[in-house]
C-alpha cells in the first residue's frame, strides 16, 4: 500500500477508528496506560510498516486495524504485567456479547490472545472473526465485508469459534 492510499484512509476513518478504540479501551474498567489517540496513532504506524499489505477498501482496513489494535492491547498488559511480576489467572467464558464486554481483566484477554494462536493454526478464518468483534468491536456485516461473505455466515463462525475457543480454553 503506497502512503498516499494509507494517509487517505487514515483520513477517511480516523474518527471510525478513535470511536472504536475508545469503546474497546474504556468497556470492562482495565487499567491500560494507553489513551485512544495513542491507540490509533499505533495501529497507523504499525500500518505504514507493513507497507505491502494490499487494503482495498474501508472494511479490508478495519480488519487489519483490529490485528493492529489487538496486538497492541496485548503487548501493553503483557509489559504491565512482566513489571507487576504475575497475578491470579482469571477464567472467563466467552459469550455472544463478549465484544461489548471486553477487557473484563487483563489475563481474560491474554488468555483470548493466546487461545486465538491456536485457533488461527485449526481455521485461520474463525480466528478473524473472533479478532474483529472481541478486539475492534466490529459487526457481523462489517466482518463480512472484510472477509468478502456475508454476516450470516458470520454469525454461524462466530458460534463455531465460541465452541472451539471454550474447548482450548478448558471451558
Amino acid at each position: 500500500m503506497g502512503r498516499g492510499k494509507a494517509d487517505e484512509l487514515l483520513e477517511l476513518l480516523y474518527e471510525e477508528l478513535r470511536q472504536l478504540a475508545r469503546a474497546r479501551l474504556s468497556s470492562g474498567g482495565r487499567n491500560i496506560t494507553l489513551d485512544t489517540t495513542a491507540l490509533v496513532h499505533e495501529s497507523f504506524l504499525r500500518l505504514e510498516k507493513a507497507g505491502h499489505l494490499k487494503l482495498a477498501d474501508r472494511d479490508h482496513f478495519l480488519a487489519y486495524a483490529a490485528t493492529a489494535m489487538r496486538s497492541i492491547i496485548v503487548d501493553s498488559i503483557r509489559r504491565r504485567k512482566t513489571e507487576r511480576h504475575g497475578g491470579d489467572v482469571i477464567h472467563v467464558t466467552l459469550g455472544t456479547h463478549s465484544a461489548s464486554e471486553l477487557g473484563a481483566s487483563d489475563e481474560e484477554i491474554l488468555e483470548v490472545h493466546d487461545a486465538l494462536g491456536f485457533l488461527g493454526k485449526v481455521n485461520a478464518r474463525l480466528a478473524q472473526v473472533v479478532e474483529m468483534r472481541y478486539f475492534l468491536g466490529l459487526t457481523d456485516d462489517e466482518i463480512g465485508g472484510a472477509l468478502g461473505t456475508t454476516g450470516r455466515t458470520v454469525r454461524r463462525d462466530w458460534e463455531r469459534a465460541r465452541l472451539l475457543l471454550a474447548s482450548i480454553l478448558g471451558r
